[in-house]
């Protein structure tokens, strides 16, 4: 998979063999946030995780930069998320959206997870650029519906656990990912009811350095023949 890599103002390609995704989850900071998430998504039916945070493992071949995703029914959503992408020449950063069925959600997160794409930005980051303020970094997403835009997400990368925790609870003793290991590092809560839309907007904001990621997809409805 190629990237776009922004650094000191300049473009550069670069080609990751992605070999490895991993969904972190409950990953707030903030207890009495990460309760309010499992309290929404108690109210959808979903049963509490094993433990907080979890992860969850995707197939490779599910990550997507396509500006078009299909999805069975019209039950699935997104949110936006931070997304680390580990190189032999340090990790990078992209925006990725973590859209998955809510419907089958509420029997099987892990296979919810498996059903959707995982859209994630051509554009990012070098970790170490942006590491120093990492936690001011702003996650925006909206929804479009009928070519209305609605905010979705507001919030920072504050009210999330700190890339070096996430990692370490899943490879212990590292505090950087392996080559060719994306890991989506959780999201923060909606502004609205969690549902779907026609389009789906993301971005990640970095005030301290004054440059965006984005990337907008479609979530196109395939029929669920019974």
């Amino acid at each position: 998979m190629k990237f776009i890599v922004h650094e000191e103002g300049q473009l550069r390609e670069v080609e990751v063999a992605v070999r490895e995704v991993i969904i972190a989850g409950m990953t707030g900071r903030d207890v009495n946030a990460v309760q309010k998430h499992l309290d929404e998504l108690a109210e959808l039916g979903v049963a509490p995780p094993s433990t907080v945070p979890i992860y969850y493992r995707v197939s490779a071949s599910m990550l997507t930069q396509d500006q078009r995703i299909e999805v069975v029914g019209p039950d699935s959503s997104g949110e936006v998320e931070a997304v680390l992408i580990g190189t032999p020449e340090g990790m990078l950063v992209a925006v990725g959206s973590d859209h998955t069925d809510r419907k089958v959600e509420a029997s099987s997160i892990a296979i919810s997870k498996q059903m959707c794409p995982k859209p994630i930005s051509v554009d990012v980051w070098r970790y170490e650029d942006v590491v120093d303020g990492w936690d001011d970094i702003q996650l925006v997403s909206d929804q479009i519906n009928d070519g209305e835009w609605k905010p979705y997400q507001r919030g920072t990368l504050g009210k999330v656990r700190k890339a070096e925790d996430l990692i370490g609870g899943f490879f212990s003793g590292l505090s950087e990912l392996p080559a060719g290991v994306v890991m989506y590092t959780g999201t923060i809560e909606t502004l609205v009811e969690i549902g779907g839309a026609d389009q789906f907007s993301m971005a990640l904001v970095d005030p301290k350095n004054g440059r965006t990621l984005s990337h907008v997809y479609d979530a196109a409805i395939l029929p669920n023949v019974e």
